[in-house]
């Protein structure tokens, strides 16, 4: 039989339980940073291998056609900094059959690609409306819900991954060179600078800037003179629907600046990726919000688009050429960062 004394111990103290209590607290303290750190480590996982999927699938485009899609098609008399106007179908349109999207490649859809350019048919718009996860960046979930309502029209689908357009933007371009990011690749041009003395630059007078994905116009791979696994063709951009419904930066389908296209971020205002300075992207009807690293020129229209993401230290992923992804970090030089987009500027870099 149990005496008095033993029937008492067998409960526990108070002491004995604030103890366990503690003890419990402690290891959840340990444990939430590891579980945090191990679904941001898998949240960038599954970017880089969007951006795998996208680049792969550009480059299988390539091989059926021999050269990359276009940034966008835009017909004659398409004003090409205008929402407004009737543009056409974009770099992400064009490589849905290699992305699996196969229900949304209607014979509608093809025949509007093809016959955009002379009949300006807009039948490939009703893609715009679906969210595709490979165009999502698992850290960019806020605003995705919210439906665009700006210069372009409703229902666009926000994503998270745009080309590479090249293109200098600067306040004194050279003779013959168009000075708006967006234009001065337009059909494969190849820019150069010439506001370095003006304007205080990263590179020297004369440094070029050519894109992949122009207007009208996708790069062979032997035009890359820079080589392929040292120029970008994929970065990221950030949805700006959380600041206005009609933010346009990070919508998938829409072959605009911001939207999912870079151009001219590595120049004037647009100096690193995710940059912080005011009036960055010239977007038609984005809000300027340098401090939360979304700075636009509000009532410009599309000519100036940067990459950005909400990655944990500040960085973005970016897909080269020959379809290697890698983390490139906010603090790049600017220098560095124009030769990484540029496919012939002849700057040789080190990331690492």
């Amino acid at each position: 039989m149990f005496t008095q004394r033993q029937r008492m111990r067998l409960g526990f103290t108070l002491i004995e339980l604030l103890v366990v209590i503690a003890i419990i607290a402690i290891l959840i303290a340990l444990l939430v940073p590891a579980v945090q750190k191990v679904r941001a480590a898998a949240a960038r996982l599954q970017c880089s291998n969007n951006l795998k999927q996208l680049a792969l699938a550009c480059q299988n485009y390539h091989d059926a056609h021999k050269r990359f899609p276009p940034a966008v098609l835009m017909r004659s008399g398409v004003n090409d900094v205008s929402g407004s106007d009737n543009f056409g179908p974009n770099w992400s349109v064009h490589i849905l059959p290699f992305i699996e999207q196969g229900t949304l490649w209607t014979p509608a859809v093809q025949t509007s690609l093809n016959t955009y350019m002379s009949t300006g048919d807009n039948a490939w718009r009703q893609v715009r409306i679906h969210r595709l996860t490979v165009m999502t960046c698992p850290f960019d979930r806020d605003g995705h819900e919210i439906p665009y309502n700006g210069t372009a029209g409703t229902g666009w689908a926000h994503g998270n991954y745009a080309c590479n357009a090249g293109g200098i933007h600067q306040p004194t371009a050279p003779s013959g060179v168009d000075g708006l990011g967006w234009r001065s690749t337009r059909d494969g041009k190849i820019p150069t600078y010439g506001s370095n003395g003006s304007f205080g630059g990263p590179v020297p007078d004369g440094t070029t800037l050519g894109g992949i994905m122009c207007i009208n116009w996708g790069c062979k791979l032997s035009n890359i003179n820079d080589g392929s696994s040292n120029t970008v063709m994929l970065n990221e951009v950030r949805t700006g629907a959380h600041l206005s419904p009609g933010d346009p930066r990070g919508l998938w389908a829409m072959g605009m600046p911001g939207a999912s296209v870079t151009c001219g971020n590595a120049s004037w205002d647009c100096t690193n990726p995710n940059d912080t300075n005011d009036n960055s992207d010239d977007i038609e009807g984005g809000v300027n919000d340098g401090v939360g690293g979304m700075g636009a020129w509000q009532t410009c229209p599309f000519q100036q688009g940067q990459a950005r993401s909400r990655h944990p230290g500040n960085s973005v992923c970016v897909a080269y050429c020959d379809g290697t992804v890698r983390i490139v970090q906010s603090s790049v030089p600017q220098a560095v960062w124009w030769a990484m987009l540029g496919r012939d500027d002849a700057i040789n870099f080190n990331l690492d």
